[in-house]
Formats: structure tokens, sequence, C-alpha cells
């Protein structure tokens, strides 16, 4: 039974990495090379068109666009998360279990629902074809998951700290900046993570906000690139291989933190 479970393992591992494994494969081969043998090696090995790409000013201003993006929407959400969940957590009012309920609710609530009175209300404001048109609705969109993963974390820091500080003549502000920030680092550094990889990975948003390819975003720069250089497809396999690459490895090198801080939240 167990060496069954670890081969349907290894299959999905397989399932899932395969393709990602051929788009990087084929960013070393020629177009000669894919047309002839589409499930070959490089044979000889290409690195031209990862360098032409590297070498090229379109793919590091996208990277830039993104950077700034995904940072700022992180930044923007663990922030506005905390103190949200802050106040959720540790205070009562009438209508906190409805507010929560609403922020939970948003989960349920995709942008493909609600993407074009999104952008009537991004056009009137005047934020079209500028990134803050993207960085706000994103940080609003992010902010369901924060509060979710966040309240339970901040529920769980006993009171009895809460009272010893205010003997201590600790204002509620203090212990907030003193307290409850270093004992919710675990899911602020999970909301961070997943905030920035979804923000870097997002493409219906920018493509509807974003006109002007000066401000793509690598998303939208992976579809123009594609339509500019549809006949070169080694070409198109390299720059979407290393548009996806950072966000792969910012997800692997923190996915512990994210596992860590989930669970820090189911037990809280």
């Amino acid at each position: 039974m167990r060496h069954s479970r670890y081969f349907v393992a290894l299959v999905l591992i397989g399932l899932m990495l395969g393709p990602v494994f051929y788009i990087i494969v084929g960013g070393f081969r020629t177009n000669s090379q894919i047309t002839t043998d589409p499930a070959g090696l490089p044979d000889p090995w290409v690195f031209s068109n990862y360098t032409n790409v590297l070498t090229g000013e379109v793919f590091w201003r996208q990277v830039g666009n993104s950077t700034i993006v995904a940072l700022t929407t992180t930044a923007g959400v663990v922030v506005l998360g905390v103190m949200a969940s802050y106040v959720l957590a540790r205070y009562r009012f009438k209508g906190r279990g409805a507010l929560y309920a609403l922020f939970a609710a948003g989960l349920m609530f995709p942008a493909t629902v609600a993407i074009t009175p999104l952008y009537i209300l991004v056009k009137n404001l005047g934020l079209v074809n500028t990134l803050p048109g993207v960085i706000l609705p994103q940080i609003a969109f992010g902010l369901p998951t924060t509060i979710i993963i966040l309240v339970p974390f901040l529920r769980a820091i006993p009171r009895e700290i809460e009272e010893a500080a205010a003997i201590d003549r600790c204002s509620r502000l203090g212990f907030f900046w003193r307290m409850v920030l270093p004992l919710s680092v675990p899911g602020l550094i999970t909301t961070g993570i997943l905030a920035f990889v979804n923000s870097w990975n997002s493409y219906l948003l920018p493509l509807f906000i974003l006109n002007d390819q000066d401000g793509f975003t690598l998303p939208l720069g992976v579809q123009a690139f594609a339509s500019q250089y549809s006949v070169d497809t080694a070409k198109v396999l390299a720059f979407t291989s290393l548009s996806m690459i950072p966000a792969l490895v910012f997800f692997s090198l923190f996915e512990r933190r994210i596992v860590g801080g989930l669970t820090g939240a189911v037990k809280g």
C-alpha cells in the first residue's frame, strides 16, 4: 500500500513538473528541433534564446513592473490585514461577527465576477493604464485571505499578556507594536508570501487596466511577446520560462513558512 502511494505521488509530481521542464528545456532548442522532434532534448543546446531575452530591455522592464506591483501589494495586504485582524480578534463590538463573515465571503468572490464594475471604478478614479490601478484592487482582493489566516493567530494570544501589559502602563497601540506583531510573525510571513505570489502571477486584472506595453507586468509581457514572436517558438519558450522562474523559486524557498503559518492558523 505504501509503495503504491509513493508511485501515485511520483506520477502526480511528474504530471505537474513535466510541462515546466518542457518549457525550460524547449528554450534551449531551435525552432527546427522543436518541429522535427517536439519531445526530444536539445541537440545541440542553444543558449542564444535565453541570452537574447536577458540582454533585452523589455524583459527587465516588465520584471521591474511586476516587482513594484507585487511588493507594494504585499505591503498593503499585510499592513491593512494585520490591523483589521487585530480589531476583529481582540475587540468586542456590535457587528463584529457580520464583518468577519463579510471578509470570509470575500474568499468566494473572484475578481472575474467584478472585473467590469472594477474597471469602471478604476477609470473614474483616473488610474487606468497605471500601476496603482492594479495595486489597489489587488490589495482589496488579498485582504479576505489575510484576515482569515491572521485572526486565529491574534485570538490565540493570551489575555493575560495583554492584562500584564496594561498593568505596566502599555497602551493598546504599544501592545500591538511590541507584542502582537512579533507573536504573529509566522502568519504575517505566510500571508505576505501568498499575496506576493498571487500578485506576481495576476493576469486578468492587469489585462483590463494596463494598455501601454511600457507598463506591462510579466504575465502580460509573456502574452505580448508570444504574439510578437509567434513564429519563433523557442524564443517564446525561453521568455516564458524566465518569467515563471522567480515565482517558482520564491514559492519553493518559503514553502515551509506557508505550511507552518497555515498550520498555526488552524491550531489558533
